[in-house]
């Protein structure tokens, strides 16, 4: 068992391991031609939709002003819809359409395929690590969340 003073400098390193890998990997993402709030909520509602607007605006951290400015691009650009009551459109679930799918399984192909392109420079000892430390990584996600792995 670590130490606090070790176990705070290991966490620090994985949280700046983790910035670092998230920054360069988001560089793919410019090729979608969304804004990163827009490429954001789209993805919330992809993974977690039909979803309200307020209901968006919190899992985003925004206010729901800010969060209509989103759903109103995505909407335009056909990557999600609005059902439901057209009167009170805060109450209206907001899903993901075909092309929104589309445009996010894109991204995701792009920043994996620049990930495996450096993960397969690894020797096989090195992928064996790696895949323990991703491993170890989602049992400390899920136990942040109070989870299991």
């Amino acid at each position: 068992v670590m130490n606090g003073h070790e176990s705070e400098d290991l966490a620090d390193q994985l949280h700046s391991a983790a910035l670092h890998l998230l920054r360069q990997l988001r560089k793919e993402d410019d090729a979608s031609g969304l804004s990163a709030p827009r490429l954001s909520a789209l993805s919330v509602v992809v993974f977690g939709g039909p979803l309200t607007l307020g209901e968006l605006a919190r899992a985003e951290q925004v206010r729901p002003p800010t969060m209509t400015r989103i759903v109103t691009g995505l909407e335009k650009d056909g990557l999600i819809k609005r059902k439901g009551d057209p009167r009170d459109r805060r109450l209206t679930p907001i899903e993901a359409t075909p092309k929104g799918h589309k445009v996010l399984a894109a991204g995701r192909a792009r920043r994996v395929e620049k990930l495996a392109s450096a993960v397969g420079k690894l020797e096989r000892k090195e992928l064996a690590e790696l895949r323990q430390g991703v491993q170890l990584v989602r049992e400390v996600v899920a136990s942040m969340r109070g989870k299991p792995a």
